[in-house]
């Protein structure tokens, strides 16, 4: 059954929850007890607009009358019978009517879909740049996103894709230039999109979290974009899982340290292998070049077929953050280090930028 609009209203997922499930978000994704502040780095006055170049591809919703700014605005969707949510930010309407890029922005594991807002403010950015976010919502409790390569039928995915052809109808949506980034357990899920809805989204980018899951069925190369700290405390950077961050999250006692104690293989297993697995499966140069950013900045890059590209932001002794967050950084003891010194938000949004999906691909996607 498609995914049927059902209520809108004014709203913020989980804006209730107690400060324990809040404490459990941060240990496991980076968020934290407070919302309302600001959590971003301070950006420059412009970002890159967006540099795709073709044509876009108009979605159903651009026959639609155009509705006012909203901002993380709750709205629900019945999914094979059962209620799912998301929040939705749009910028001001334009003169014209004109196909807007969409990106899907997804929380970590019991983080919830305002915190992750909080976290990124890819909201913000959005209604800056003119391109609408959408922060998908997961169930359970605590909030997560089923991740299996496979699990048959996936309820996700059919959220997912109902989330989507509901916006597409609804927004005058540019089908070429819908992206999904997503953050811990949510980088989790994006890499899974990667892999069963490649011809849905242009480009992919995972925050501390970047899988490559098998199987992975992709009908197409998929750019990809990833961030990784080299002393995560939750989610190693050579693979493996902080249990004892874990185990304090759930059953409190002492924080334990925020660093592990082997010093990270920047060519190890982990992250930099999966970096490295998308890299094969796009058909890219094995080869990587590396260039420092700044001084806790590697940024690996990967030659690639032309319209993919694969990046990996390696932050030396970075943690469970989300960098530029100011929210990730008030968590620090549990996090670990947040750096300032890169915007993960304005540098997916610039990578983004420079994809979009073949357009007859696009034109299958519209409604």
């Amino acid at each position: 059954m498609p995914g049927r609009l059902v209520r809108p209203g004014k709203g913020h997922v989980g804006s209730a929850r107690h400060c324990f499930v809040a404490l459990l978000a941060l240990t496991v994704v980076g968020a934290g007890c407070s919302s309302s502040a600001s959590s971003a780095a301070p950006r420059s006055p412009r970002t890159a607009p967006v540099r795709a170049t073709a044509a876009p591809v108009a979605s159903s919703g651009c026959r639609m009358p155009q509705g006012p700014a909203v901002a993380t605005e709750q709205q629900s969707l019945e999914v094979n019978g059962t209620p799912r949510l998301f929040l939705l930010t749009t910028p001001a309407p334009s003169p014209a009517v004109t196909p807007r890029p969409l990106v899907l922005d997804f929380h970590g594991l019991a983080e919830g879909a305002q915190l992750q807002a909080t976290t990124s403010q890819f909201g913000v950015l959005g209604q800056k740049d003119g391109f609408i976010v959408a922060f998908p919502q997961g169930t359970g409790n605590p909030s997560q996103w089923d991740t299996s390569a496979t699990s048959h039928p996936n309820a996700d995915l059919t959220y997912v894709t109902d989330m989507l052809n509901s916006i597409e109808s609804r927004l005058c949506v540019d089908t070429s230039r819908v992206y999904a980034d997503g953050f811990s357990d949510g980088a989790f899920m994006v890499s899974l999109l990667a892999c069963t809805m490649a011809s849905r989204f242009a480009a992919i980018a995972a925050v501390s979290g970047l899988l490559m899951p098998k199987p992975c069925l992709a009908a197409r190369p998929v750019p990809i974009l990833a961030f990784h700290g080299t002393a995560d405390p939750i989610l190693y950077f050579n693979g493996g899982i902080g249990t004892a961050v874990l185990n304090h999250a759930l059953n409190g006692g002492p924080t334990p340290p925020t660093t592990t104690t082997v010093p990270a293989n920047l060519n190890g297993s982990g992250y930099p292998a999966n970096v490295r697995a998308w890299a094969n499966r796009d058909g890219c140069n094995p080869h990587s070049t590396e260039t420092m950013r700044a001084p806790h900045i590697i940024e690996r890059t990967y030659r690639c077929p032309p319209g993919v590209g694969v990046v990996f932001y390696i932050v030396l002794d970075g943690g469970h953050a989300w960098p530029g967050s100011k929210f990730t950084q008030s968590i620090a003891n549990i996090t670990g280090f947040t750096t300032f010194e890169i915007n993960a938000t304005d540098t997916i949004w610039k990578f983004f930028g420079d994809f979009q999906l073949p357009r007859a691909m696009a034109k299958s996607a519209r409604h």
